[in-house]
This record gives structure tokens, sequence and C-alpha cells, in this order.
């Protein structure tokens, strides 16, 4: 009887290990999520295994804005409806669905995909900054958004980019400090993201 358990605690052991590589996931938690999955209906297993395969085979980065999605251009990139002179740049996709929530910026936007960190070895090389410079060429876009997070490597970026972009005669803004220092986009609440962009200033 002892052998025949043993792939199965191996399977779990293994489910566990790769959970606790989840960001924000310790070993408890991979522990906890494990065992609720061992004791989950088949079906929503299955539909989860099936959610995070799909999201590897079927999303892909904007050619654009390189915002995640899964047909390039993207919905927003596409949309007519939107200001094409305005570009709000910002960390994560994430950062775009905060902000697509207050409704209040109609817009284009620009994923980096990170920001600069010397300590882990992340330079400019290493985010999409090339290609919004690509972007700002065409002579359309008259104002840049600088809208990463409000901490040391947020800070750092946008000065950064300040500098690249004011060579090009473009107008720079940055978030009004509505934002708490510290914090990060995705986590601030519709109404005070809404004032931080009305009361956003020019660099």
């Amino acid at each position: 009887m002892g052998i025949a358990f043993v792939p199965t605690a191996m399977s779990m052991g293994r489910l566990i290990e790769e959970l606790n590589r989840l960001p924000g996931i310790g070993p408890k938690s991979a522990q906890r999520l494990a065992y609720f999955l061992l004791r989950a209906p088949g079906e929503q297993v299955k539909a989860l295994a099936e959610a995070i395969i799909n999201i590897k085979e079927k999303i892909i980065f904007c050619s654009i804005c390189q915002n995640i999605t899964e047909t390039d251009p993207c919905l927003i990139c596409r949309s007519r409806e939107r200001d094409q002179t305005k570009i709000c740049v910002v960390e994560e996709p994430l950062d775009i669905l905060a902000l697509e929530r207050t409704r209040s910026y109609h817009g284009l936007y620009h994923v980096l995909h990170g920001v600069l960190s010397p300590l882990e070895g992340i330079g400019p090389e290493k985010l999409k900054i090339k290609q919004l410079l690509d972007r700002l060429r065409g002579g359309t876009v008259q104002e840049i958004i600088l809208a990463t997070n409000s901490n040391l490597e947020g800070e750092a970026t946008a000065l950064y980019l300040h500098r690249l972009i004011s060579l090009l005669g473009i107008k720079v803004t940055r978030l009004a400090r509505g934002l708490p220092y510290g914090s990060d986009l995705e986590y601030a609440d519709e109404v005070t993201l809404t004032r931080a962009l009305e009361g956003r200033q020019e660099i």
C-alpha cells in the first residue's frame, strides 16, 4: 500500500513546489492551495488548467503599446475614439486595468514591463523604452503621462524617461501626488486615480 501512494505524494510535492514559485505565495499558502485543488471537483481543476494553458498559447503583446492582448493591435490601439495625442506610460498591464476603471482617461497607453532597477540588473535595454521612443517619432503625440509607481524605482524610471522624451519637444507630465509614496498603481482606488490624472503636472 505504501508504494501505491508514492506517485501521489510526488505529484503533490511537485504541485506545492510550483505554486510556491508564484509571487506572493509562500510555502504554507502553496500547501493550502494544493490540498484545495486535490479536494476540488475535477471539472474545476480542469477549467483552471485550461485557463493557464490558454494564456500561454493565446496571449501576446500588442506590437504598438506592448499591452497583453489576443489580437494585434489591441482593442485600445485600434479604437478611433481614443485620443491619439496622449500616451500614458505604465509599468505593467494591470496598471491599465486600474486606469481604465476610472473612465476619466481616453488616450493611449504604453507598457514598460518593469522599471529601472540596477540592483536587480534591470537596465533600459530590458524595458520597452525603445518601442515607446519609436512611437513618438511620428509627430502625432503631444503629451506623455508618466504613471510609474510612486516609489524609488518608479521615480527613477520617470526621470530617465523625462530626459529622453523632453529632447523630442513633447510635453511630459507626471500623475499628481494624490498617490501615496510607495504605493502601486494597480491597488489605488478609482477616485484617487482620477484626481491624480486630473491634477497631473508638467515635469
